[in-house]
């Protein structure tokens, strides 16, 4: 919901159309309490999922974005998922007519948890993303039944337009909360390699992956993290393919839900730019300074806190490591 600067109010309302397709509904009020309906804002046409749920719209530098949660995805290469998924609409809104023309899409999150995001404009002028991280294929699955809590929410995301591709970094106010800095540089990884100081489940970890001055192109990069003797999850790249992995069938789930989610990622010659930030029981990645988002649910015991660092090749890593109060 908005409002116009003539004071009245606009919404936008999921919808399922006759032929089983979502679309998002606009309505407008003069006193935000008695509605009436406008028009078809947006129709999907059988082209993201069927029914669209939690809808958003809001502008953002230049441009109007449509945020939407389509269920019973078809994967479309590695830009969507089968299943529950996120929708991100990027196009130009003529206010008169209250008309909105696409001009791209993309997924919001290309991780396994992320459903349902809604956005708010914070006093100082940025929008500012949360998401529920379960989906409706995964929301009956609690880690243990004697746990007083049940679901999370991922980290407030500060969103922005660039070359007209959607990007999410960790609200800024995070940086408040860090302590305990660790940082290397110019690691040389070959095999697997542990870093002193480089640990936890409560951490901001900054990392920057480059091939080995004088050595061929690495095979794959891995991080593991929420890792001990029995459990660990781990994040896989693969430049040849430019493929980014996250793979939590180790984290100790008992369950056969999904553990693993691909995505294809930009890169110079190998270097990758990767946010890990943990926090207890969940993983949000921000690849290239926001450019893609992959989150996930972990189920391992807060005991398993190392990390570790595996390249099938010889690379050259930076690390900035802190830890979240």
């Amino acid at each position: 919901m908005w409002q116009e600067a003539d004071g009245s109010y606009r919404c936008v309302i999921g919808n399922r159309a006759a032929d089983d397709s979502g679309q998002i509904l606009l309505f407008s009020s003069q006193d935000g309490f008695s509605w009436h309906y406008v028009k078809v804002l947006a129709a999907n046409r059988n082209r993201f999922g069927k029914m669209w749920e939690c809808p958003d719209f809001f502008p953002l530098d230049g441009k109007w974005v449509l945020l939407t949660s389509p269920q019973d995805m078809l994967p479309s290469g590695f830009e969507y998922h089968n299943g529950n998924g996120t929708l991100c609409l990027i196009g130009d809104y003529d206010r008169e007519k209250e008309e909105f023309a696409e001009i791209s899409d993309q997924s919001v999150d290309y991780g396994i948890d992320f459903y349902a995001a809604q956005t708010i404009l914070t006093p100082d002028g940025r929008r500012v993303m949360i998401g529920w991280m379960q989906n409706w294929d995964t929301c009956n699955h609690r880690r243990k039944q004697e746990e007083a809590w049940f679901g999370q929410m991922s980290l407030p995301r500060e969103l922005s337009i660039r070359d007209g591709r959607l990007y999410q970094k960790p609200v800024r106010e995070l940086e408040g909360m860090r302590s305990g800095r660790v940082s290397y540089t110019d690691v040389t990884v070959s095999g697997t390699v542990r870093l002193e100081g480089i640990r936890g489940r409560r951490i901001d970890m900054e990392l920057t992956v480059r091939p080995a001055e004088g050595c061929d192109l690495y095979r794959k990069f891995a991080v593991r993290f929420a890792q001990n003797e029995s459990y660990y999850t781990s994040l896989g790249f693969r430049p040849a393919e430019s493929v980014l992995k996250v793979d939590r069938k180790f984290s100790g789930s008992r369950r056969a839900i999904i553990h693993q989610r691909r995505s294809l990622v930009n890169h110079r010659d190998g270097e990758l730019k990767l946010r890990i930030i943990l926090d207890r029981f969940s993983a949000e990645v921000f690849v290239n300074d926001g450019e893609q988002v992959l989150s996930a649910v972990l189920y391992t015991e807060q005991e398993a806190e190392g990390i570790s660092f595996i390249a099938d090749g010889t690379v050259s890593l930076d690390v900035v490591k802190y830890d979240l109060a």
